[in-house]
C-alpha cells in the first residue's frame, strides 16, 4: 500500500506488444518535461522496450524497478515495471506471447491501483482478435477490467465514455452487433447507464449538475412514431425517470442534430443507443485528442481512442497525442476534489 499522502505515478499497461503501445508510450515519457506529463510507469517487459526504444531510435535510458520506485526514477529514465511475463513479438507481428503479455500487464494495472499503489489505469491498445484466438472470452477491455473490479461475486456495470475538450459521448450498449444491441436496449439499461454517467461527471470532472442529452434510436427520433415506437416506449419513459431522480435529461434528440456546434453547447455529455452512434461523431471531431474513459468502475482507468495500428508500429510514425490526453485526464480525474 503506498503511503498516505505520497504521490502515486498512473500505472500505464502495455497493451498489445505487436502495436503501438510501446510506441507510444516511450514518445510520451521522451516529451515527459516539454508537456509536464505525470509520472506513470509502464507494466510490461523491459527487454521489449529496450528494443523498441532502438527500432524508434530513441536513446532513452530504461529503469526495471518496483512501481514504489517509479515516481522518482520518471524523470531519469522510463520506469518499466515487471510483470513477469516475457513479450518477444516484434514489431506488427503479433506472436504466442501477445495475449499472455497483454492481460499480465493489465491485470497488475488493477492489482496496482486497488491496492492504493497507483493512481490510475491508463490502457494501451489491446488487439482483440489476438487475444481471442488465446481464449479471451471478453468482448473487449471495459468488460474485463469489470470482470477484474468485481467484489463479493458483484460485477460492476462498466460504462464507455469518449471524452474529448470537444464533446463528450456514452453508448448505452457497447460492443454488440446492431442486432444484439437493438435486442438488448431497455428503459433500465438507459436509466443505469445514465445513472452512472452523471455520478461519474460530479466526482471525477467536478460538474455540479451535469447536462445529459439522450439520443433517439431511430431517424429523426422516430419522427413521432411513424419510423419506430422505441423512443415513446424506451427511451422517453427512461427520460422521465431520470428527470423525476433530479437528473437533467433532454431528449430523445434526434442523432443527426444533436453534434453540430450549437447543440453541443446545450449538453455536457450525449447518451446515445449504440456504439457507432456515439463514436463516429467523436472520432470525426476529435480523432486524434479523445480518450476512452471508463465509468463505474471503483478505480479510475483511461485509455487512447485507437487500435493497435499494427501496420506502423516500430516505424516511428505513430501518434502519442491520444495517449497523452488520456495520461493528462487520468491526472487531472485522480486529483478531483
Amino acid at each position: 500500500m503506498a503511503t498516505p499522502g505520497a504521490a502515486r505515478p498512473l500505472a500505464l499497461t502495455l497493451g498489445e506488444p505487436a502495436g503501438i503501445g510501446p510506441d507510444i508510450a516511450i514518445a510520451a515519457w521522451v516529451r515527459r518535461c516539454e508537456l509536464g506529463l505525470p509520472p506513470f510507469y509502464l507494466l510490461g517487459d523491459a527487454g521489449l522496450i529496450a528494443r523498441r526504444a532502438r527500432a524508434l531510435g530513441a536513446d532513452i535510458e530504461i529503469a526495471d524497478v518496483g512501481c514504489d520506485e517509479a515516481a522518482a526514477a520518471f524523470a531519469e529514465a522510463l520506469p518499466v515495471v515487471a510483470t513477469g511475463t516475457t513479450a518477444t513479438a516484434e514489431p506488427g507481428r503479433p506472436d504466442d506471447s501477445s495475449a499472455p503479455a497483454a492481460l499480465s500487464s493489465i491485470r497488475r494495472a488493477v492489482a496496482d491501483v486497488v491496492a492504493g499503489r497507483a493512481a490510475a489505469v491508463v490502457t494501451n491498445p489491446i488487439a482483440k482478435s489476438v487475444l481471442y484466438r488465446a481464449g479471451f472470452r471478453h468482448p473487449g477491455h471495459t468488460e474485463f477490467l469489470a470482470e477484474l473490479a468485481a467484489a463479493g461475486g458483484r460485477v460492476p456495470q462498466p460504462v464507455m465514455m469518449l471524452w474529448s475538450p470537444t464533446l463528450a459521448v456514452v453508448p448505452v450498449t457497447i460492443h454488440l452487433s446492431l442486432r444484439e444491441a437493438l435486442a438488448q436496449l431497455s428503459t433500465e439499461l438507459i436509466v443505469s447507464t445514465v445513472r452512472i454517467v452523471a455520478a461519474g461527471l460530479k466526482s471525477h470532472f467536478g460538474i455540479g449538475r451535469p447536462r445529459i442529452a439522450i439520443s433517439g434510436l431511430n431517424p429523426h427520433a422516430g419522427e413521432d412514431g411513424s419510423l419506430g415506437d422505441e423512443e415513446r416506449t424506451i427511451v422517453t419513459p427512461a427520460i422521465e425517470l431520470l428527470r423525476r431522480e433530479g437528473i437533467e435529461a433532454s431528449g430523445p434528440r434526434p442523432a443527426d442534430t444533436m453534434f453540430h456546434d450549437a447543440a453541443r453547447k446545450t449538453y455536457d455529455c450525449a447518451v446515445c443507443m449504440y456504439h457507432d452512434q456515439a463514436l463516429i461523431p467523436i472520432k470525426t471531431l476529435a480523432f486524434d485528442d479523445a480518450v476512452n474513459v471508463t465509468l463505474g468502475l471503483p478505480f479510475i482507468r483511461t485509455s487512447p481512442d485507437h487500435g493497435t495500428a499494427f501496420d506502423i508500429a516500430g516505424t516511428g510514425r505513430a501518434n502519442p497525442a491520444s495517449l497523452i490526453a488520456a495520461l493528462r485526464l487520468a491526472s487531472r480525474m485522480a486529483t478531483q476534489p
